[in-house]
């Protein structure tokens, strides 16, 4: 499929209220030709309203969209010229496959051999070559999902807009999808904008992605720079898991429990959180490490959870943080006791202080 050029996306100062609650919450965003970004949220976080807004089905309060040089908050969505992927598919039952994929071509009157020829091409990219002949009820999940994306991308969009595709699918096929989705932007290079409220899939996706909640715009960033450092505490807590404990600076030296933190080099220790995530904190064997920072506690649960274990451990000022460690290299028989008294480590180069805001 030859593919135009992609457009970039301006959104200025977008508004949107319902009552006396901001769906959206006066938000900018640059969104790069090209990329693919992600609008990753809770639920009620305004993450589909922007969707929305950007398809044109919500007019905001205030604020505008531009699509390139092209202001499009007055247009209609079908002047818009975007795909897009809806949750639910959204597929018309009495259309065979390729009626479903054919029908935006059929909507600008393309020739019926033109249409034919386009369809067959949107089967080969989705991998679904040879089904164009089936009815939409002998279709699985994942099938589904890959008509409802021909469908949005046959007629060769510059803007991919697709709101939480792969919800309905099974972990396993989600997962596989995912994977795919990405191969698939790759190759067609359209500006496409993914929502979900899935941590782990955004970071699978994503060139970059942008953290929204309360209809407030978070963080945007790459997404191992939104993992890594997180701008605020509502970012290291809904990305992965994460405990943050309060710090102190003493004469210009950031403390933990009176305890000196030993921070990356050139890291002034901006930030009055300390962020101990379970994956990046280890058992520590007796006697001290110049590179790591020491927590002393008593282990208060161990789960076993298949490929890993996960250990939680109350700290002496009672905070309880968790460490995981991968099953193949410790057996849970080998795993601490619960009361069982340990020393955790954080390498300096993984200390990382989030503010407060």
């Amino acid at each position: 499929m030859a593919q135009e050029k992609a457009l970039p996306i301006t959104i200025r100062g977008i508004t949107k209220t319902y009552g006396e609650v901001f769906a959206l919450d006066d938000v900018d965003l640059d969104i790069e030709s090209g990329e693919f970004l992600t609008l990753l949220g809770p639920s009620g976080s305004g993450k589909t309203t922007l969707l929305m807004v950007l398809a044109g089905f919500t007019r905001p309060d205030s604020g505008g969209v531009s699509f390139g040089d092209q202001e499009v908050i007055r247009m209609p969505p079908h002047k818009r010229d975007v795909g897009m992927v809806f949750q639910n598919y959204a597929l018309f039952p009495h259309m065979n496959v390729a009626a479903n994929i054919g029908f935006p071509l059929k909507l600008r009157g393309m020739p019926k051999d033109e249409v034919r020829s386009e369809v067959e091409d949107a089967l080969t990219v989705v991998q679904l070559e040879g089904y164009g002949d089936r009815g939409v009820e002998q279709l699985s999940g994942g099938q589904k999902q890959r008509v409802a994306l021909a469908r949005a991308i046959v007629f060769k969009p510059r803007i991919l807009l697709m709101d939480e595709p792969l919800s309905a699918l099974d972990k396993k096929l989600r997962e596989r999808m995912q994977i795919e989705l990405r191969h698939l932007h790759e190759q067609l290079g359209m500006t496409t904008v993914y929502v979900t409220h899935d941590q782990r899939e955004a970071l699978t996706m994503s060139d970059r992605i942008a953290v929204i909640n309360d209809g407030r715009l978070m963080q945007l960033d790459k997404p191992r720079a939104i993992y890594d450092r997180p701008a605020n505490p509502f970012v290291a807590n809904f990305i992965g898991e994460s405990t943050l404990l309060p710090v102190a600076e003493v004469n210009g030296t950031v403390t933990f429990d009176g305890i000196p933190i030993k921070l990356a080099e050139g890291d002034q220790g901006i930030g009055r959180l300390l962020m101990l995530r379970p994956e990046r904190l280890v058992f520590m064997p007796e006697g001290d490490s110049a590179q790591f920072n020491r927590f002393n506690g008593t282990v208060t649960e161990v789960v076993y959870q298949g490929e890993s274990f996960l250990v939680y451990v109350r700290l002496a000022g009672g905070e309880e943080v968790a460490v995981r460690s991968v099953s193949q290299h410790r057996s849970l028989e080998a795993a601490p006791s619960i009361g069982d008294e340990i020393s955790l480590g954080l390498h300096r180069d993984e200390t990382v202080l989030v503010s407060e805001a």
